[in-house]
């Protein structure tokens, strides 16, 4: 009796650690890539790095602060991270230039990546840098819902900004923006497409498309020419050349907006 109790009390132990595994929220969710590390979080830095107890600095890969409001975010993150363990996720641990680990965040315990935590709040942009389709749709999902729900910056509306007033946007110039407007024409130039939203192409707003990415645009069977006239919403850094640009390096740069 005693070693068909002991069988059967190793199968009950089995069982009960089964869906724990089953359902570990750190590999079961987005943007959950090779694990790169874990550390406990002792001071945030910025708007979206902070600095682990044994002296490595993390910066949060896949969002961009609000170019206007940086200074304003670190409370938002700090409040999230400060004195959590934590685990690092990527599919790469090379530091930036700066000696930063990009990584995505999760508190342990939690599904939910730091990331999602701070666009579902209203406190980060999804970058335009995430090459994993799931990852970057899980964040723009999450920026979304923080935008329809007016929630942190998306409370006011100088977010994005409008494609006709490029001296609004050239004040941006080297930060990662948001604007929205329609395409006006579509220009092959060289190497480069242009999508140009006013009609003097030295001095308005334009996107720049590169020969080398208009492969993902065909993978994904949109043609550059068909945007001519739709409404866009495209996100990425602003570059000065005489006019504002921004330059798409990735399809999920451009997303189209309603009925045109």
């Amino acid at each position: 009796m005693s070693r068909i109790r002991r069988t059967l009390s190793l199968i009950a132990l089995a069982c009960a650690f089964a869906p724990i595994a089953a359902i570990d929220p750190a590999i079961a969710a987005p943007c959950s890539f090779q694990q790169q590390g874990e550390g406990r979080v002792a001071t945030v830095i910025d708007a979206r790095s902070f600095r682990l107890s044994d002296g490595r600095e993390i910066r949060l890969a896949g969002i961009e602060p609000v170019a206007s409001e940086a200074a304003n975010r670190t409370a938002a993150l700090s409040a999230i991270v400060t004195g959590h363990d934590v685990t690092l996720h990527g599919e790469d641990d090379t530091p930036d230039r700066y000696g930063r680990q990009p990584a995505f965040v999760f508190l342990d315990g939690s599904g939910n990546s730091a990331q999602a935590m701070l666009l579902e709040q209203g406190e980060a942009l999804a970058s335009a840098g995430v090459a994993d389709k799931d990852c970057a749709a899980a964040l723009l999902a999450a920026e979304t819902a923080a935008r329809e729900a007016k929630r942190g910056t998306w409370a006011g509306p100088a977010v994005i900004k409008n494609a006709e007033s490029p001296g609004d946007i050239l004040a941006g110039n080297g930060r990662f923006m948001l604007v929205e407007g329609r395409v006006l024409s579509v220009r092959q130039a060289g190497a480069t497409t242009y999508l140009n939203f006013g009609r003097n192409w030295t001095g308005d707003f334009a996107v720049t498309i590169s020969r080398r990415s208009l492969a993902s645009f065909a993978a994904a069977g949109i043609a550059p020419k068909s945007l001519e006239n739709r409404r866009i919403r495209v996100r990425g850094f602003i570059e000065t050349r005489t006019g504002p640009r921004i330059e798409v390096l990735r399809v999920g740069q451009i997303e189209l907006l309603g009925a045109n």
